[in-house]
């Protein structure tokens, strides 16, 4: 699981790799390139660098294919805000791969840019008083539209 976490992350950001922990095969390193490879612990790790390593981890496990398909559905709440650009695009490219594989991927975001991408989207909308209402639209419109209100 270490080495494909690590395909995927060398494709997201190659200046990070995983190494495990040498008291415990559950504990995880951060191998930094940029600091001539100190191994940094995970809490180490700025928001941005800790959701890159998670969505690698979070691919390697969903990666798992041939393997009575361990995982079917991908889901990630956010995160997304704390990554640059280009960043943010190697990881909706990597999560677009993957849907195109037939996993499922759900996403959670106040991302714009992620937003603009996402083809179907369930939205969430507050209607006062507790209760929200859900809309399921795609490229093409609303597919049902307001359902009823949830609390």
């Amino acid at each position: 699981m270490v080495q494909l976490a690590n395909d995927h992350l060398n494709a997201l950001s190659p200046r990070y790799r995983l190494a495990p922990g040498k008291v415990s095969d559950l504990a995880l390193y951060i191998i930094d390139r940029d600091m001539d490879d100190e191994a940094r612990g995970t809490r180490s790790l700025s928001g941005g660098e800790r959701f890159l390593v998670s969505l690698a981890l979070a691919l390697a496990l969903s990666g798992l294919e041939g393997r009575s398909s361990f995982v079917d559905t991908l889901f990630i709440d956010e995160g997304f805000g704390s990554l640059d650009a280009d960043t943010l695009e190697l990881a909706v490219d990597a999560l677009e791969t993957l849907q195109g594989r037939g996993r499922k991927v759900g996403v959670i975001t106040h991302v714009a840019a992620m937003i603009e991408r996402i083809a179907v989207q369930v939205r969430v909308e507050k209607c006062g008083a507790g209760r929200s209402e859900i809309r399921v639209s795609t490229g093409m419109g609303t597919v049902w539209p307001a359902v009823e209100a949830v609390q």
